[in-house]
């Protein structure tokens, strides 16, 4: 599809705000009235294009509720473990939980940056291009992102703990809502959750909150005034519901459909789904590519996300590097949101197809590719990290972590690692019929599992 061309309306909003001024403080009269006339236009300008129908062939193809999704997917396997293997899972989890968030805190703060600004400021501080490590230096080390956590914190010299971030906030929170509702929780208990634990959130979240708080229905919630239900919102929150289903794509898509369904629509929703059950299938795959083909089986087949992923799919078999990937998906992409789903979905997928099984070159490159590169860092880091596991993510990337996640969520400042296996695996378990194993053993599997994260001293 061709985007419209946009006049620059912001600029010349700005534009006769000052003009404005200088005249009023030249005396001159009549100012109110043009302003007035000028406001009137912009809404309604903004109601004619909200009233505009939409292409109806368009719409019978990306439908929002779970069963017309599903009648619309193509076959997949859906279920791919049979049986809970807690100790293959804590493996798999360690690896995923760890990748994604050695991805998102590489990404965090050169998040939307330019790749000539990553470049030159990889340049200016003597870091290689793309990073191999966290970056030695920050551009404004004191920086607060998210109120908490100072940009210096995301640096190799700075870093204690996993520092804040909302891609993994959401990974937080999703383990909390089923903690307090169920594996079968509603979009209802999804909303009363981010009433409970979000002080804030942005784009497509940051609607929905507010809507939320105005007292309207959580399936309502992302309804009213909300341009970005396609943006990547929903992407980001899909790996707790691969952790708490692995190995069952179908079961993973359900539970982000269920998610998604607050803030997002159409192809925001789809983004979740297929991520969710990508990273579902990598718990049981042992190929990056074959992970993404799966959760592609959980979306509808002809959607703009699937059209577009399965031509990343393609067009990745070219692709050697990041300068490459973005200029594939800029071609592409002309005019679409820089952090929109479908754009930085094949961005993710471009660095699955470089990096394989590698974590450090997926991550690295991803995060050189640009656009909302936390987030698609994040989430091929969680893919090739349950894939490779614990033991294959180097260590560099999480040494510094000790055991610690920092968090902006209300009431729930900081997690441990370890509690994160163990809450996560208590949770999973009951996804798959037959005995648990006892509480004690669990524990200990988890404990065991996390003990190389610790540092002493």
């Amino acid at each position: 599809m061709k985007y419209p061309r946009v006049p620059d309306c912001r600029s010349l909003s700005e534009s006769l705000a000052l003009h404005a001024a200088l005249k009023a403080e030249y005396g001159a009269r009549g100012i109110q009235l043009i302003l007035a006339d000028a406001e009137r236009a912009l809404r309604a300008a903004l109601s004619r294009v909200e009233a505009l129908p939409v292409d109806p062939a368009l719409r019978a193809r990306e439908p929002d509720s779970l069963p017309a999704i599903r009648r619309l997917r193509p076959r997949g396997p859906r279920a791919l473990w049979k049986a809970f293997d807690a100790d293959r899972y804590l493996n798999k989890l360690g690896g995923a939980l760890l990748a994604r968030m050695a991805g998102c805190t590489l990404g965090a703060i050169v998040e939307g940056w330019t790749v000539d600004r990553m470049k030159e400021w990889a340049k200016t501080i003597g870091d290689p291009f793309p990073p191999v490590d966290y970056w030695s230096q920050a551009w404004a080390p004191h920086e607060k992102r998210y109120q908490v956590s100072e940009c210096r914190s995301y640096t190799r010299t700075g870093m204690d703990g996993v520092p804040v971030d909302d891609d993994v906030a959401y990974t937080l929170l999703g383990l909390l809502i089923v903690e307090e509702h169920g594996l079968d929780f509603t979009t209802d208990d999804v909303g009363r959750s981010w009433l409970k634990y979000l002080p804030y959130a942005c784009t497509a979240e940051d609607v929905a909150l507010k809507n939320l708080k105005r007292g309207m229905p959580a399936r309502k919630a992302a309804e009213r005034e909300n341009p970005f239900v396609q943006w990547i919102g929903a992407d980001i929150r899909s790996d707790p519901w691969a952790y708490l289903a692995p190995g069952l794509p179908e079961r993973a898509a359900e539970m982000a459909h269920r998610d998604a369904y607050l803030s997002h629509r159409r192809n925001g929703i789809y983004g979740e789904m297929f991520f969710a059950a990508a990273q579902a299938a990598a718990f049981a795959v042992d190929d990056p590519l074959e992970a993404l083909r799966i959760g592609l089986t959980e979306i509808p087949r002809e959607c703009a996300l699937a059209r577009d992923a399965r031509w990343a799919l393609v067009a990745g078999r070219s692709v050697r590097g990041y300068a490459d990937a973005r200029a594939a998906v800029d071609e592409r992409f002309g005019g679409m949101h820089a952090v929109h789903t479908n754009n930085n979905a094949c961005l993710t997928i471009f660095g699955l197809m470089i990096g394989g099984t590698d974590v450090t070159r997926v991550i690295s490159e991803v995060v050189a590719m640009g656009l909302d590169n936390d987030c698609t860092a994040a989430t091929a880091g969680s893919i090739v990290g349950a894939i490779v596991g614990r033991k294959g993510v180097p260590t560099h990337w999480h040494q510094r972590f000790r055991d610690t996640v920092h968090s902006y969520l209300i009431g729930r400042p900081t997690f441990r690692i370890s509690g994160l296996l163990d809450r996560f695996s208590r949770q999973a378990r009951k996804q798959f019929p037959g005995p648990a194993p006892s509480r004690a053993r669990a524990s200990s599997e988890s404990a065991s599992a996390c003990l190389p994260l610790r540092r002493r001293g």
